[in-house]
């Protein structure tokens, strides 16, 4: 009797199967039961029964152990398994009421690349084909899939040579009349005909699936992958159960919608028969599915509660009923999808808030927050610089900030390049929508400024060269005009010709979720750099706990600009004192309305610090030739380590009790209103014990000045900035005259390794870490060994003068993770960053806070 007369009866227990097959046939849900593993069932089977255990839908099947999977070749197991596959789908093959065909695979205990294809259509004959395509409604997507079953048995079992059957195949069109002729060839050049009966065609199909798989090519390929040539395969047998294409078919979908990371079923489906391959006309929506999505959302929620992970899975449909034949977590996963599946599973409580957040990275949180390029590889690279600011944009070259102002008045969107920035070109850089810059590093000014002002930015871009007069941009040999297209990636520092397409930023509303769970965990403090209402308003709304660093000297940019250069270059003292009088007034304005935007907060305000020749005229350009003599003479080889900060205040008297008078009468302008910000005055780039005291003198003086004016006492600490090696070693004399310490980590960088920071990135870094002397720009990602030792030596020093100090950090390093890890470790209060960068600290914090006893000390070293 032949298979196909056998009737299809109640399901007898393997194991009491005839013979000893029963022990080497494993029922897809059985294998743990017998204590079989992976080793044994294959990735395929164990994923199988991890299925089956959830209580989900799969397709019927069984597993041949990896140990015995030689013996399916053998015509008495094949006919065992499809007697069992028979039962356990309750079809049998050659019914035309409801046909069954079978598929055969096969998996390894692991993923490895190189597996032999799945052949499916076992079990069809030529004199029963039509009818199962009558069932159909397709003869094509029979025959297709058929066409690649009987090649490989052909080739592999029957042993017909591939040149024959490529050259037979060459000139055959049709999978109807390619079937007709491997069918032949078989007879012809095979030891033996293609059979009709479903157990000899089952068996000759595990014995060229093994075939393929001990082929001298596909050993080759596993010895690449570092796994034993002798890898054991197990098959696995499963049920087709062919049913007419309008409610049947198979298809592939996700749990969640890559656009909102919302549980959403997305894929695609196709009708007729499984192919190994993708069909050549795309599939059709899974809304068309018989039943639609409903079908899934079940076993998707299953496996994304189980796996915890969005998750992927195949499937087949036959009348109207889903079958899973395979799941997994989806691989590379849309960022959106896993935040939005932390914050499910938390508030489902089948995850702890904790490690919800622990599921989501600094640098996750800083890809959501802001537009990437879409790449597709062929794009035209200009040039790679510096990541000084993350994100992305597209725009038209313009070469001055004044250009950059007219045409963005107009609404076209611009990229400012220039060799260099400095404060005059701040109002053109706000205008823009990127920056790029052929000098620098990321504690440049342009750096800098696009940070706080969340725009894009590359600096440093080697070979760059401007030609304002010629209206020309060159990146090596190109030559662009102003006015032509560029896409630029401030994440990774590419310039690309042309207009990209850009992803819009826009994270889901459960980023701030999970921000909120991050805040019950972090200890330390996150504040932002900001110096103005505008900005501050900004990051509180990213989160921001404050204002850690308000740079007056950034108040002074665009049309303040004269104010500040009045100051500096007046001829004699009364007209500097009339300078002085506007600089009042004009800060007071900008601080009022500072103050009342941080509302009770701390807010952190630096007095003036900043390298003279920012504020000073360039040769020329002058109001007068004695202003030009002036200007000149103060001009300085080295300004980065000339006149600036307490320095500069120390040789103008009169300009902190200035800037510390308008700031004073605004605090309490603001307090009027019932507005008390939690004042903190900071003197900058201190490095003698004596600078401190006769600084911390002339702001005392205007408190008094104030206080006796309108009768307020303002509160506030006095503090300074620690940006000098010196400074950090006498700590312990500082903490004499300062209630507060913010670290300075850009100029202590700077000057701890003797690095210029706009220029020696471009030269020096990248060469560095090629070399290994370096594993990250120490402008980037902190250097605990020689400025982090600074700092907790400072630290240390300052608490035995003063337990109760106020310890921070103000350079950019408060917005990179693993340097608020170690700013975590050393037990400082708090960070501060630029606005954009607020929910990636926030983030950082909270990992750290979340670290291992050991991770937190190994953090701080």
């Amino acid at each position: 009797m032949s298979v196909t007369d056998r009737e299809a009866g109640p399901l007898t227990p393997p194991e009491a199967a005839p013979g000893s097959t029963g022990r080497l046939l494993v029922p897809y849900g059985q294998g743990r039961i017998r204590g079989l593993d992976a080793d044994r069932l294959g990735a395929h089977g164990a994923a199988m029964d991890r299925l089956l255990a959830l209580g989900l839908p799969v397709v019927p099947g069984l597993t041949v152990p990896a140990d015995a999977a030689a013996s399916l070749c053998e015509t008495g197991t094949a006919e065992a398994a499809v007697e069992l596959v028979e039962q356990l789908s309750g079809r049998r093959i050659g019914d035309p009421a409801r046909p069954l065909l079978l598929r055969l695979s096969a998996s390894a205990p692991t993923e490895v690349a190189g597996l032999p294809p799945d052949l499916a259509c076992i079990g069809v004959s030529p004199a029963g084909a039509d009818a199962l395509c009558a069932v159909i409604g397709s003869a094509e997507a029979l025959y297709e899939v058929w066409a690649g079953t009987v090649r490989m048995i052909a080739e592999h079992a029957l042993d017909v040579p591939a040149a024959v059957l490529d050259d037979a195949l060459l000139d055959t069109s049709g999978a109807r009349a390619r079937v007709e002729v491997l069918l032949s060839l078989s007879a012809e050049h095979g030891s033996r005909p293609f059979p009709d009966d479903p157990a000899q065609q089952l068996a000759l199909a595990a014995r060229a699936l093994l075939g393929r798989w001990d082929s001298p090519r596909a050993r080759r390929s596993r010895r690449a992958q570092k796994l034993p040539a002798d890898l054991a395969l197990a098959l696995h047998v499963q049920a087709l159960r062919i049913g007419p294409a309008d409610h049947s078919g198979y298809g592939t979908a996700v749990s969640r919608d890559p656009g909102t990371g919302r549980f959403s079923p997305q894929g695609s489906f196709f009708r007729g028969v499984r192919r190994n391959a993708p069909p050549p006309h795309a599939g059709e929506q899974l809304d068309r599915l018989a039943g639609g999505t409903a079908l899934l959302e079940h076993s998707l929620l299953t496996l994304e509660r189980h796996l915890r992970t969005p998750v992927s899975v195949d499937f087949e449909v036959r009348d109207d009923e889903i079958s899973l034949l395979a799941a997994a977590p989806q691989p590379r996963p849309p960022l959106r999808a896993s935040v939005c599946l932390a914050a499910d599973l938390a508030r489902e409580g089948a995850l702890g808030r904790e490690d919800a957040v622990r599921r989501i990275s600094p640098a996750q949180v800083q890809e959501l927050l802001h537009p990437q390029l879409r790449l597709t590889g062929g794009e035209e690279l200009l040039v790679k610089g510096l990541p000084a600011s993350p994100g992305a944009a597209t725009g038209a070259v313009v070469l001055s900030s004044e250009r950059a102002l007219e045409l963005a008045a107009d609404g076209t969107r611009v990229v400012l390049v220039a060799a260099e920035t400095n404060p005059a070109d701040v109002p053109g850089m706000l205008a823009s929508a990127a920056v790029l810059t052929g000098s620098g590093g990321i504690a440049s000014h342009a750096a800098v400024v696009a940070r706080g002002a969340g725009k894009p930015a590359v600096c440093g871009a080697e070979g760059l060269r401007v030609d304002r007069a010629a209206g020309t941009v060159s990146f090596g040999e190109r030559v662009l005009r102003e006015g032509d297209p560029v896409s630029l990636d401030g994440r990774t520092g590419a310039v690309y010709a042309g207009t990209l397409s850009v992803s819009v930023a826009g994270p889901p509303p459960e980023l701030s979720t999970l921000l909120e769970w991050a805040d019950e965990e972090r200890r330390l403090g996150v504040r932002v750099n900001a110096d103005t209402a505008a900005e501050v308003e900004t990051a509180l709304a990213l989160g921001a706990e404050g204002v850690g660093l308000c740079r007056t000297e950034h108040q002074f940019l665009g049309e303040r600009l004269p104010l500040i250069r009045r100051v500096l270059l007046a001829a004699d003292p009364a007209a500097r004192d009339a300078a002085l009088v506007a600089l009042e007034h004009a800060q007071h304005e900008d601080f009022r309305a500072l103050l009342a935007a941080v509302g009770d907060r701390p807010v952190t305000v630096r007095l003036l610090d900043a390298p003279l020749h920012e504020f000073l005229p360039a040769a020329g350009q002058a109001l007068d030739a004695a202003e030009e003599q002036r200007a000149a003479a103060l001009r300085e080889a080295n300004p980065m380590l000339g006149l600036r900060g307490v320095r500069l205040a120390l040789l103008h008297e009169r300009l902190y009790p200035a800037q510390a008078e308008a700031l004073f009468t605004a605090w309490a302008d603001v307090a009027a209103t019932g507005v008390r910000p939690r004042l903190e005055v900071m003197i900058p780039l201190v490095s003698l014990p004596e600078e401190l005291a006769a600084a911390a003198a002339y702001v005392r003086g205007a408190a008094d000045a104030v206080a006796a004016r309108t009768g307020v006492e303002v509160p506030y600490r006095l503090g300074t900035m620690i940006e000098t090696p010196r400074a950090a070693l006498l700590a312990g004399e500082l903490a004499e005259h300062a209630e507060f310490f913010s670290f300075g980590t850009n100029d202590l960088t700077q000057l701890t390794y003797g690095f210029s920071r706009d220029d020696v990135e471009r030269q020096v870094l990248a060469s560095y870490q090629e070399r290994g002397f370096l594993t990250a720009s120490p402008f980037a990602r902190l250097d605990p060994h020689g400025v982090g030792a600074l700092i907790r030596l400072a630290a240390e020093r300052a608490r035995q003068v003063r337990p109760g100090i106020k310890l921070g950090v103000c350079g950019e390093h408060g917005g990179d993770p693993e340097s608020i890890a170690f700013c975590d470790g050393l037990g400082l209060d708090y960070v501060s960053c630029s606005a954009h960068r607020v929910p990636v600290a926030r983030m950082a914090a909270a990992h750290s806070a979340l670290r291992e006893p050991g991770e937190q000390s190994r953090s701080a070293r």
